[in-house]
Formats: C-alpha cells, structure tokens, sequence
C-alpha cells in the first residue's frame, strides 16, 4: 500500500498533495521568467508537460521516501509549491525548497507554508536537519530561511551554472533542537 502524503493546514494556507488536474495552473504559475530566474529546477519556458510529468513523478518518490512535494493552496488557489527534497533517512536530513507565483509573491505565504513544512519533516520524518539553498541574487528567498530561524552556513560560489552565468549559492540549515527551542 502507497503511504498517502500529507495534507498540511497553517492559520491562511492549506498545503496538500497535487494532481493532475492541477498541471495548468502549476503550468500557468511556473511559466514565468521570474520564477526560473530564482529556481535550480524549472526550466523557462515552463509547458503543460513539464507540469504533467513532474506531478506525475511525485507520489512514487514519496513512497520511496526520496521526496514531499504539496501544492501551497489558499482560498482553493495554488499559490506556489514546498518541498522537501533528498530526503536522506539514513543522515536524517532534507533539502527544503520552494516557489510562490509571482502574483502572490510579499504575503508571507512561503514562510508560512515552510515552517508547516519544517515541523512536519521534523515530527513525522524523524529529520535532525533541513536546509535550504537560494541564489546570491534573491533576497526575498534568503529572508524567508532567516524568518525560519536556519542558520547561514556559507556561500558557495559560483555553484550554479544558469545560461552563460555562475550564481552563488547561499546555504541555511536549521537542526530539529533548533527548531524545537
């Protein structure tokens, strides 16, 4: 029997499994340049069947224990995804990540979505740490792992290739104690 993945609840957002019938408005969300702008992961342009085939590869890899990914929902519409990804049960750790569209972007939404996301990887997963990675160029997402309390562990730099550049990496981790105090 496939273990069922989680559905998460916070004071404004409902963070729950995704389907495919959500492909179009991941699609829709995903598809803008911002987004692959601040993302190692989406590619610019973003189709239907990037969307389709990444949902489709979602629930084998949580029952294989390798990674969480819910649709950030409020008020019924997606507003973004969170992740927990490289889910090491032998280490006890997981790589958050994360994106919010563009249209909802400065509500606090990924802050509030990862911190249910933190307890449950703690709590349920049994995770002793979870970190995070964003870009040099991306302030916004650097601030959303400082709110969340992680701790700044270095810059890698020039880690990631994007086009013709190399972007630094900035790395936060917070450790279960941690988030416990």
């Amino acid at each position: 029997m496939t273990p069922a993945q989680p559905i998460l609840h916070t004071p404004r957002l409902l963070l729950r499994p995704l389907a495919m019938d959500d492909a179009a408005q991941i699609q829709a969300l995903a598809s803008d340049p911002a987004i692959a702008a601040t993302t190692s992961t989406l590619p610019h342009p973003y189709h239907l069947e990037h969307a389709q085939g990444w949902i489709e590869g979602i629930a084998p890899a949580f029952a294989e224990g390798k990674r969480m990914s819910l649709a950030i929902t409020c008020e019924g519409a997606i507003v973004g995804v969170m992740s927990l990804a490289g889910i090491s049960r032998t280490h006890r750790r997981a790589a958050l990540g994360y994106w919010i569209g563009v249209p909802f972007w400065g509500r606090g939404y990924a802050t509030e979505a990862a911190q249910a996301i933190l307890a449950y990887g703690f709590a349920e997963l049994g995770l002793h740490r979870i970190y995070g990675e964003c870009y040099r160029h991306n302030p916004a997402s650097e601030r959303v792992l400082q709110k969340l309390g992680m701790h700044f562990e270095g810059c890698q730099r020039g880690a990631m290739r994007k086009g013709d550049a190399f972007i630094d990496i900035l790395l936060y981790a917070l450790l279960e104690p941690d988030f416990r105090r």
